[in-house]
């Protein structure tokens, strides 16, 4: 038998995509990622995606033109990405890569770079992750990251505590010249997994432009 040289995090995201099930539906796209890449995004470019779990964002901004890279711990999440991508023709737009983040970052030069609660209750260093993957930003490109600034009713845990956006940032300790477009936090209506209900939670949202 094969030794199991999965991390932690990998079979942890395994296990939760794998039980979730295939979505009946393409997944959606955060809503406040639309809304930051419609003010933010000078034109459509390459893009590389930090936990892109069943592939709502990567696949929309391919549908826009984008050409994303979509790197998930879960072979599952990965796996589904394709597929949907398969079915809607943007193949040559959406490469969907399974990686454990901690060790091994997709390599290329982003017009994009982003995390859409790229939070997990497996522990990991998620800042340094972060940090690695702006430095992939080219000169007059976007590094955004939403995060949970709230605990919504139906999260893991409860008693969470959360850093503000400019406490997130500073954690980050990122290199080189970037203008803070947002460091704020946002409120948004959050949907269940189930669809059952809503809740409102707060967002810490962060963008950055590299400098030229």
């Amino acid at each position: 038998m094969d030794a199991d040289h999965s991390t932690e995090s990998e079979r942890f995201w395994e296990a939760h995509y794998a039980e979730r099930g295939a979505p009946t539906n393409a997944p959606s796209p955060s809503p406040m990622l639309v809304d930051l890449i419609g003010e933010f995004a000078r034109q459509p470019g390459a893009a590389l995606e930090l936990g892109a779990g069943q592939g709502g964002d990567a696949l929309w901004l391919a549908r826009g033109g984008w050409t994303v890279t979509a790197a998930d711990a879960s072979t599952t999440a990965a796996r589904r990405i394709e597929e949907t991508a398969r079915a809607e023709g943007l193949t040559d737009r959406v490469s969907a890569v399974q990686a454990d983040l901690a060790r091994d970052i997709p390599e290329g030069s982003f017009d994009l770079v982003f995390a859409c609660h790229f939070q997990s209750p497996v522990e990991i260093d998620r800042d340094a992750i972060i940090a690695r993957a702006s430095r992939q930003v080219a000169p007059d490109g976007l590094l955004l990251v939403i995060d949970h600034a709230s605990v919504a009713p139906w999260s893991w845990d409860q008693d969470m505590e959360f850093p503000s956006p400019e406490q997130t940032l500073e954690a980050f300790a990122l290199t080189g010249g970037w203008d803070r477009l947002i460091v704020e936090p946002r409120r948004r209506t959050a949907t269940a997994p189930d669809g059952a209900s809503t809740a409102e939670v707060t967002d810490n949202v962060i963008v950055l432009r590299r400098g030229l």
